[in-house]
Formats: structure tokens, C-alpha cells, sequence
């Protein structure tokens, strides 16, 4: 069992790294954010296996702030590793503006120098990450990345900004970071080397603009993105979580005629995957969340209610689902979610997902939507 530390657990980055390191049963994590005291995060370093350094500050109303927030913490970070005597990897988030002269980069690469002198002066291996925009579930909108300003805008009905639509941006999905980030359990550096993440993708504020604005014609259509790339996924993927509740749940058109009624739910080649399943009265599937894999569920017969949870959240939202009146739910990534039979016969759902199941990478984790003990 090895014994993790991750420093700015509650911050973008954070949250999804320790959902990850949740699902493994090989380390024991403890997380610090900047309202813990000094003395939690000195006794956790004591014989600790792993820091994952992310606690900085990134937009403070006072430039000094990141001198305090990114340098002196990280120099604090590395006395108390000294007192205690351990010798960790660290794995450090820093920027490619590292590389700038601007003062968020200049303090990036300080920080990335105090980490070089602990290690070459007695501590352990550092591994150091220069990360471009990171975009993902969870990120703070006017905080963390564009990305998250836009798709936030966008899902909740608000303006965007665009200064210079040329400006060029570089992006990486925050689930490429954590993965890049777990690597180092298993394969450690050796002493202070500069990892990189992949892939990145180049395109320019202008075109982001563009692409999350088109999310919203569609969020509601059956028509879907092309979601035959990569990139295209993940940013879809991205603005869905940004979805307010009440938008989740949505009427669809059905055409009625002498035949019988006809509902389309989505039309695109490059859609990912449809499948439907046939539930007993009774039985509830799912209780699970997806990283960044998309669904939608629509009950074509019967009756069922399906139930999403936030990871990290209380509240549990529920929609009465019937093949009476069709209405499809958005299953976002990061929330838990689960469908029951509620019907006296079978309930008939049909399913769409983002991605095609690959029992490799099934992207899909165990997590019951309903406090522990509650029947649904």
C-alpha cells in the first residue's frame, strides 16, 4: 500500500486525480487544500510514498499572491519533507507558461527550481509537468480554463467573450493529465525530469467559440456532433457537465400516423453507440459513473425512473421515465447514475453512449447513486 499525498485536492485537477486514486486498492491518499492547517499536511508527509504537488494559485487580484501561493508554499512544502526525513516522488503540475515572462510562468518555474534543489540536496525524484489549458468535468468557470468560461456560458444561456479569435490556445483533457499523473506509481522518475502529457490539441479561441456554441443547437436535437475525434468528444463531454439539472430531461418530436408513432433520438455516423435492454419489474441497473463517456437513456416501454447523483454530492435528482410520453435524460460525465423498473411489466430502455464499449478501457466505475442503506 503505498501512501499518497495530493496538495490542491479540491481544485480542478485534484478532484479528478483523487476520484482516480479512489479506484485503486493499492494506495492510501490523503488530500490538502489551502484551508487545512500547516501541521495536517507535515504529519501526512511523515513516511508518505507520493506527493502530487497541485496547490498554487493561478488568477489572484494581487500578482504577489503567486510569489506566496506557488512559490513559498512549495518551498514550505519541502522543509516539512526535510524534517520528516521522507523521500517521495513528486509530481509536480506546472505550466507551459513556465516558459513566458509573465508572472504566474515566473513563479511556475521558481517553484519548479525549489524542487530541483530538494531533490539534488537529499530528496527524492521530481517529476515535473508543464501542462497546457486543462478542460474537463469540474472546472471552475472564469477560473480554470477558457474552455470551462465558454462551456458554462454557453449551457447556462450567457455571452461569450472573444477579444482576439485568432488567439492560438493549446488544450489537453484533464483525463489525459490524472492518467500522465498515475504513470508515476508505477514507473517513478529517477531524479528531476521534465513529462509531458498527450495529446494536445492546437486550435484558437475563435474556433473553441465556434465549436462549444454548436453544442447548444444540438444539446436538445436528435441530431449529434460528429464525434469521430477524440478532441470533439471530450469537448462535447465537457459542456454536457455543465448542463443545469432542469436541462438534463428533454421532449423529442414523434411523428404519428396510420402506422403508429416514430421517435428519433440521435442521427449521426459517427454517434458512438446504441443498444437497448429489456429490465424485470423490480430491478434496478446501473450505479456506476463514466469519466467522460456521454449517454442518454429513453424508456420506449414500461415505466422506470432514473436517478443521477454529482460524484461529491448529496442531492439526488430523479426523472419519471414512461414509454407513454418518451423523454430522453442526459447521463453526464462524473455523476452517478442508475435506472429502475418501476412498471408491473418489463420496462424496454434504449440506450446511447458516447463511446463504443471497449472492455480495455470501459470507462465505467462502480458508485451507488442512493446513500448507503437506502432502497430506492
Amino acid at each position: 500500500m503505498k501512501r499518497v499525498v495530493v496538495t490542491g485536492g479540491m481544485g480542478f485537477i485534484g478532484r479528478n486525480l483523487l476520484t482516480a486514486l479512489g479506484r485503486r486498492g493499492d494506495v492510501d491518499t490523503r488530500a490538502f487544500d489551502v484551508d487545512d492547517p500547516p501541521e495536517a499536511l507535515r504529519a501526512a508527509l511523515v513516511q508518505v510514498d507520493t506527493v502530487f504537488h497541485l496547490a498554487g494559485v493561478n488568477r489572484p487580484q494581487d500578482p504577489a499572491e503567486f510569489q506566496v501561493g506557488n512559490v513559498d508554499f512549495t518551498r514550505r512544502l519541502c522543509e516539512y519533507l526535510h524534517e520528516s526525513g521522507a523521500r517521495p516522488t513528486v509530481v509536480f503540475a506546472s505550466s507551459i507558461q513556465a516558459e513566458l515572462d509573465n508572472p504566474y510562468g515566473a513563479s511556475k518555474a521558481a517553484a519548479e527550481g525549489v524542487l530541483a534543489a530538494w531533490s539534488r540536496s537529499g530528496g527524492g525524484p521530481v517529476a515535473i509537468f508543464r501542462l497546457p489549458n486543462v478542460f474537463g468535468k469540474w472546472g471552475r468557470p472564469n477560473y480554470n480554463s477558457v474552455v470551462s468560461t465558454f462551456c458554462h456560458n454557453v449551457a447556462h444561456g450567457l455571452p461569450l467573450r472573444v477579444d482576439d479569435p485568432e488567439s492560438s490556445l493549446k488544450l489537453i483533457h484533464v483525463d489525459d493529465v490524472v492518467t500522465a499523473f498515475l504513470r508515476t506509481l508505477d514507473a517513478p522518475p529517477l531524479d528531476v525530469e521534465r513529462r509531458v502529457v498527450a495529446p494536445i490539441t492546437e486550435t484558437t479561441v475563435g474556433e473553441l467559440a465556434s465549436r462549444v456554441r454548436a453544442f447548444r443547437v444540438v444539446q436538445h436535437a436528435p441530431d449529434v456532433p460528429d464525434l469521430s475525434d477524440r478532441f470533439t468528444r471530450a469537448l462535447f463531454s465537457t459542456y454536457l457537465s455543465y448542463l443545469r439539472p432542469a436541462d438534463l430531461a428533454f421532449d423529442f418530436d414523434t411523428h404519428v400516423d396510420e402506422r403508429g408513432e416514430l421517435a428519433e433520438l440521435l442521427r449521426e455516423i459517427h454517434a458512438g453507440q446504441v443498444f437497448v435492454s429489456r429490465t424485470n419489474p423490480g430491478i434496478t441497473r446501473g450505479n456506476h459513473y463514466h469519466d467522460i463517456k456521454v449517454e442518454r437513456f429513453v424508456v420506449i416501454e414500461g415505466e422506470g425512473v432514473v436517478r443521477l447523483r454529482a460524484l461529491g454530492e448529496d442531492e439526488v435528482h430523479e426523472y419519471r421515465v414512461s414509454g407513454a410520453v418518451p423523454q430522453a435524460v442526459i447521463i453526464p460525465p462524473g455523476t452517478a447514475h442508475s435506472i429502475q423498473n418501476v412498471g408491473q411489466g418489463v420496462m424496454v430502455t434504449l440506450f446511447w453512449a458516447t463511446e463504443v464499449f471497449d472492455p480495455d478501457r470501459p470507462d465505467t466505475y462502480y458508485e451507488a447513486v442512493l446513500p448507503s442503506g437506502e432502497q430506492p
